[in-house]
C-alpha cells in the first residue's frame, strides 16, 4: 500500500489532479454519474488518465499501461490483456485515499448486502460539522470505508473505529494504510457493543439512517433494520453513556414528519431525555416519493423489474405510518454535566459558512449561555462581527416597516427585530452592562418603557450578541 500511495501521488492521482485532468464539464457530468465526458477526457492513455479510468470510472484498461505498483496491489484482476479494478479507489480532500466497493451505476448487478459504499456528500457533510478542537479519544461509529478517520487523524490522540460489517473494516484498513494513517483500533460489532463501558471525548457517526421497510437483502451501509427512525433515536439515547465530561458527539440523521405531530417535538424529545446540551439543525425535508426515488436510485434499482414493486411497497409503508415527510440534518450533543440541559431544534435551509466545525463549539456555547445566564441586566454583551442591519420602508418614510439583523458569518441566520434590539446591536461593545444600555435606548427610541433584558436571550442563543 505504501508503494501504491507513492505511485498515485507521483502520477497526480489526487483531488486537484483529477479535477484538472478532467476539466469542469467532465467533472460536473461525473457528479451526475454520466461517464461519457470523463471517458472522452481520458482517452489519450496517459498515466493519470489511465488511473482515473481504472479506479474512478471502473472501466478496463490495458495491462501494459499500468505500473507494477498497481498490478501487484491486490486491488485489480486480469481480464485478458486488460485489467479491471476490484474496488473503487478515490483520492480524498484530506490528501489520503479511500477504498470501497465499486460505484454502482444503472444496469449494474444488484448490490450485495454487505456492500461498502464510498465517500460522498453525506461523508463530507459530517466532516464539515465535526469540531476542530484536539481530543484524546475519538470514536468513529459505523466507519464504513474509513473516511471520518482520515479527518480525525492528527486531531485525536487515539481513534477507535467500529462497523457492523466486517467487510467494511477490511476495506477501511486499506484506506488508512494507503493514506498513511496508523494505530486505528478497528472493531466489529453493532452500535456501541464493541466499546461497552468505554468513554470518549468525541463520537462521530454517519449511521445507517435510511428509513425503509424491512426486506431481505438489507443494505447494511444505509439501513439498520430498526422500525422507522428508531435507530437514530436509540443512537442519541445511548451516546451519553460513552461521553467523557465535556465530550461531544456529532451525527447525521433522518427523522419522520408524521401527520399531526411537530417534528421539533419528536426530535427534541429524543434529546431532552439524554441530559446533554444539544443542537439539531434540519437541513432538508423530502416528501415520501422523493425520498424513495433517491434511495432506489442510490441502489441502482431504477429500470429493474423490481423497481415498481419496491417503490409501491415503500410508499405504502410510509402511508400506513402517516408519514408526510422525512427530515435530514445534523445532531450535536455535549456532556456538560448539568442538571439543566438545553436543547435547540431548528430548520436551517439556507447556506451557512463552511466548515461548521470551525465554530460549532461557539454555537453550542451560545445556546447554553443564553439559557443559563442569571440576571442579564449586569451582562456585558458584544455585537457579533459581520452583523448587518437591514431596513425596509417606503421611500421618504421616517420609520422603516421592517428591521432585520443578518449574520454574514457562521450560520448566517437572520431575524426581524424591533427598534430597541436594532439600537442595541449598534452600541454593544462589551463595556457597558445590558441593563443601563436598555434604559438609555428606551428613552431615546422607545416609549419610555424599559425592555426586559430576558427578551435578549434568543438573540444571544442565535449568536447575534456574544456574552
Amino acid at each position: 500500500m505504501e508503494r501504491l500511495r507513492h505511485h498515485l501521488l507521483e502520477t497526480g492521482y489526487t483531488i486537484d489532479g483529477v479535477r484538472e485532468r478532467l476539466g469542469s464539464m467532465a467533472a460536473s457530468a461525473l457528479a451526475r454519474e454520466e461517464l461519457i465526458p470523463a471517458l472522452r477526457a481520458t482517452a489519450d492513455g496517459d498515466p493519470l488518465g489511465t488511473l482515473i479510468r481504472l479506479w474512478w470510472l471502473g472501466v478496463p484498461v490495458p495491462a501494459k499501461a499500468l505500473a507494477p505498483e498497481v498490478l501487484g496491489s491486490g486491488l485489480v484482476r486480469p481480464d485478458g490483456d486488460q485489467v479491471v479494478a476490484t474496488v473503487h479507489l478515490q483520492p480524498w480532500e484530506t490528501g489520503g485515499y479511500l477504498v470501497s466497493d465499486r460505484k454502482v451505476r444503472p444496469g449494474d448487478p444488484a448490490l450485495r448486502p454487505d456492500h461498502v459504499v464510498g465517500a460522498g456528500g453525506a461523508s463530507a457533510n459530517l466532516a464539515q460539522l465535526v469540531t476542530r478542537r484536539p481530543v484524546g479519544r475519538a470514536l468513529d461509529l459505523g466507519t464504513g470505508c474509513g473516511v471520518q478517520v482520515l479527518h480525525l487523524a492528527g486531531r485525536a490522540e487515539r481513534i477507535v473505529a467500529t462497523d457492523v460489517n466486517p467487510r467494511a473494516l477490511e476495506l477501511a484498513r486499506l484506506s488508512w494504510e494507503l493514506s498513511g494513517v496508523g494505530d486505528v483500533d478497528a472493531r466489529a460489532g453493532s452500535m456501541f457493543e464493541p466499546v461497552e463501558g468505554e468513554l470518549f471525548d468525541l463520537v462521530v457517526s454517519n449511521p445507517p439512517f435510511v428509513i425503509a421497510p424491512a426486506r431481505d437483502g438489507r443494505l447494511t451501509y444505509r439501513e439498520s433494520g430498526f422500525e422507522g427512525d428508531d435507530f437514530c433515536r436509540d443512537l442519541v439515547h445511548r451516546t451519553p453513556l460513552h461521553l467523557n465530561p465535556g465530550g461531544q458527539a456529532h451525527f447525521l440523521a433522518n427523522w419522520l414528519h408524521v401527520e399531526g405531530e411537530d417534528w421539533h417535538d419528536r426530535v427534541g424529545g429524543w434529546l431532552r431525555e439524554t441530559g446533554c446540551d444539544a443542537w439539531v439543525a434540519q437541513r432538508d425535508v423530502q416528501d415520501p416519493a422523493e425520498y424513495v426515488e433517491l434511495w432506489l436510485k442510490d441502489a441502482a434499482e431504477q429500470g429493474t423489474p423490481a423497481y415498481t414493486e419496491h417503490y409501491d411497497r415503500w410508499l405504502g409503508w410510509f402511508e400506513e405510518r402517516r408519514v408526510e415527510g422525512i427530515g435530514f440534518g445534523w445532531i450535536t450533543m455535549r456532556n456538560s454535566g448539568t442538571l439543566d440541559p438545553v436543547v435547540r431544534v431548528e430548520h436551517l435551509a439556507h447556506q451557512v459558512a463552511l466548515p461548521v466545525g470551525d465554530y460549532v463549539d461557539e454555537v453550542v456555547d451560545a445556546i447554553a449561555a443564553a439559557h443559563r445566564a442569571q440576571g442579564l441586566d449586569g451582562a456585558l454583551l458584544r455585537t457579533a462581527e459581520g452583523l448587518l442591519d437591514e431596513r425596509i420602508g417606503l421611500p421618504g418614510a421616517e420609520d422603516p416597516i421592517r428591521i432585520v439583523l443578518r449574520q454574514t458569518q457562521g450560520l448566517r441566520r437572520s431575524r426581524e427585530v424591533g427598534t430597541v434590539e436594532a439600537a442595541l446591536a449598534g452600541v454593544c461593545d462589551g463595556e457597558l452592562a445590558l441593563g443601563p444600555l436598555l434604559n438609555v435606548i428606551a428613552e431615546l427610541v422607545g416609549d419610555g418603557e424599559i425592555p426586559d433584558s430576558d427578551a435578549v436571550r434568543p438573540l444571544i442563543a442565535e449568536g447575534y450578541f456574544l456574552l
